[in-house]
């Protein structure tokens, strides 16, 4: 895609700026707030792998997304690093004219050495860590799988040895759960070039039994923190940038704050997100997606799918976490975030 890359906008006035992928809706993790156990025993089924787009097809729609104004890709899942080859996406996704910044998102079980090194030659600029807790016995509670929590950190130092550092911990924050490893994960990063993010645990779906008892307030968790290491606020990175940063006031690094349920930031949100399966979704708590899989196999050409995505962002008017507290978002089914990541 060449020439000027229009700034198109949604109901709301917002820009599209990111795409998330999620290259497959498996995972070797069961984590109770994403993909819990329980929903295995009843109606969960796993996509066929003839339903799941192809590397082919996920570059042409991230090709066509670029042409949009999409400067940013994430890779999500499921666990993508469970998806073959996955590297190989990421040298067909670098190299699409307008996109500048790729990462992406695992629980670090498959990190090795060799795979961070394969993913950085092929493109991979950042990685996200997704790590709940420091104390064993609490992330076997979160991951029900009993996976280590140094195996894990063994995975953001093979990062950081691959030359992706530094690397985004995130940490999915729960009321009487695992809010004791608040402090605790914050000093084991601090003086360290890696950035923990603290997520305020949200209703992603309809299967993780979320309530808003269960959620530790932003401002709570900075509070802990800053009692034991002093902290001060920053600036964003960017415009939209998701995480609120606070710095140690001593220079020793800095922490993130996702505030989505607390202070929701959905004025300034400008992500799409593709499924595994190719279906779009404009928000992360939506109720249903566009079917970009039908339109790709379709035989429609370029053009044709440029005017379906000007159309639907056109129309996007999704702000779920500003509206969280009316009736009608207590009842509604929402996409499970195993089928679209984070």
């Amino acid at each position: 895609m060449t020439g000027t890359r229009p700034d198109i906008r949604d109901a709301s006035g917002r820009p599209l700026r990111d795409l998330r992928i999620s290259v497959t809706d498996r995972c070797n993790f069961r984590c109770t707030y994403c993909m819990p156990r329980h929903i295995f025993h009843s109606h969960y089924r796993f996509m066929p792998r003839a339903d799941i787009l192809s590397f082919e097809e996920v570059t042409r729609v991230a090709g066509l997304f670029a042409s949009l104004g999409v400067k940013k890709i994430r890779i999500t899942g499921g666990e993508p690093l469970l998806r073959r080859d996955i590297e190989r996406l990421v040298a067909m996704l670098a190299r699409i004219e307008g996109i500048d910044d790729i990462s992406l998102t695992t629980n670090g079980s498959l990190l090795t050495v060799d795979k961070a090194r394969a993913l950085r030659d092929a493109g991979l600029r950042r990685l996200n860590v997704s790590l709940d807790a420091l104390d064993d016995a609490t992330f076997h509670k979160i991951n029900d799988v009993s996976f280590p929590v140094a195996r894990v950190l063994d995975a953001i130092d093979n990062a950081a040895a691959a030359g992706l550092s530094p690397v985004k911990v995130n940490m999915v924050v729960r009321a009487g759960l695992n809010e004791d490893d608040i402090v605790p994960m914050a000093l084991r990063f601090r003086g360290t070039p890696h950035i923990v993010r603290f997520i305020e645990y949200m209703d992603v779906g309809s299967t993780n039994g979320w309530r808003m008892d269960d959620v530790i307030p932003a401002r709570e968790i900075v509070a802990r923190i800053h009692q034991v290491r002093p902290l001060r606020p920053v600036d964003p990175n960017y415009r939209g940038e998701v995480a609120r940063r606070w710095r140690y006031l001593d220079g020793e690094g800095e922490i993130g704050i996702i505030t989505s349920v607390t202070e929701p930031f959905c004025g300034g949100c400008g992500r799409a997100r593709l499924s595994a399966g190719g279906s779009l979704y404009t928000c992360l708590f939506a109720t249903g997606g566009h079917d970009l899989r039908a339109l790709l196999r379709s035989g429609m050409n370029d053009s044709e799918i440029l005017d379906r995505l000007r159309a639907i962002w056109g129309h996007r008017s999704d702000r779920y976490s500003q509206i969280r507290g009316e009736r009608t978002t207590a009842t509604r089914s929402r996409v499970e975030m195993s089928h679209i990541g984070g």
